[in-house]
């Protein structure tokens, strides 16, 4: 079979891309924004430079492709959706039978969060474009919002507009798994939600935090004004700053709160939990317990 991964400079994209190119089945077409630094070749892959503003290149790179991994765009949100439809239509006029697409847990039109409305406009182009679709929804990466937990290191908080809204944090790692199980199956046709194993909200996260990592740690839980002030004098750019502003938005609505067995369905092994993750984040940086790290690096 042969499958293109868009994104496969970035971690989630090159994840993937050794998943599939370890199975000797496969030949694996990496697609990446810009030329990459010249690396030991890996066998079954190709690396092609095709930017997701370029239709033709796109069109080029997808020629003879079975199945497309179409990892989402980032930047501001109209980009994206003029990204993710140049993606789709090369798909479709390359003749792809396959797409196994990145989406959100929150893929809404009608959310307050800007990529949910982003998630929610590519899925119907998806399903209008006449390839066979799988759709992973995640929930948000833990990585990601890391963030905010790494800044309770100096500050002895979690300050965000969250008031009692759930998440249910999932790994990368879990994510890039799913998308490649799902990549050498048959398209399903429908979106699956890709979850961690709890839902938390931020006062239980601050509890774990402050658990794994021995040092006091609260949530705070300003009010949306105050976390745009915050952020406003923090440097944070315009777009990031709306862009956090209605993600949490989102998660004050309960749109992240769902928990799904997907995970374990897909890839046969159990998501990681915020606890290992934050236990293997606090052996690598020498501060905390570190205690669980066996069992993380058996998940991860």
């Amino acid at each position: 079979m042969r499958i293109a991964v868009t994104g496969a400079g970035g971690r989630l994209g090159g994840q993937v891309v050794e998943l599939l190119a370890a199975e000797e089945a496969h030949q694996v077409v990496a697609l990446t924004r810009r030329e990459m630094p010249s690396q030991r070749p890996v066998t079954h892959v190709s690396t092609v430079a095709a930017d997701y503003t370029d239709p033709v290149a796109l069109r080029v790179a997808m020629r003879g492709v079975d199945t497309l991994v179409f990892v989402s765009s980032d930047g501001e949100a109209a980009k994206v959706v003029l990204h993710h439809q140049n993606v789709i239509r090369a798909a479709t006029a390359s003749g792809v039978a396959h797409i196994v697409a990145l989406s959100g847990l929150d893929a809404d039109l009608e959310s307050p969060f800007c990529y949910a409305v982003t998630n929610g406009h590519t899925e119907q182009v998806l399903h209008d474009s006449g390839c066979s679709v799988s759709v992973a929804r995640a929930s948000i990466f833990t990585e990601f919002f890391m963030r905010w937990l790494t800044q309770a290191r100096t500050s002895g908080q979690i300050r965000v507009p969250a008031a009692d809204g759930r998440v249910s944090l999932v790994s990368r790692t879990d994510v890039g798994r799913c998308l490649a199980a799902l990549a050498v199956a048959a398209p399903t046709g429908r979106h699956h939600d890709i979850t961690g194993p709890e839902s938390l909200d931020l006062a239980t996260i601050a509890a774990q935090t402050e658990h794994e990592w021995e040092i006091p740690v609260e949530y705070v839980d300003l009010t949306p004004a105050a976390h745009r002030a915050e952020m406003a004098r923090a440097g944070e750019s315009a777009w990031w700053l709306y862009a956090f502003s209605t993600m949490f938005d989102s998660v004050r609505e309960q749109r992240w709160a769902s928990v799904s067995e997907e995970v374990f369905r897909l890839t046969g092994r159990p998501p990681t939990s915020l606890r290992n993750l934050l236990a293997h984040s606090a052996l690598t940086t020498g501060r905390g317990r570190g205690r669980r790290f066996g069992d993380h690096d058996a998940e991860a």
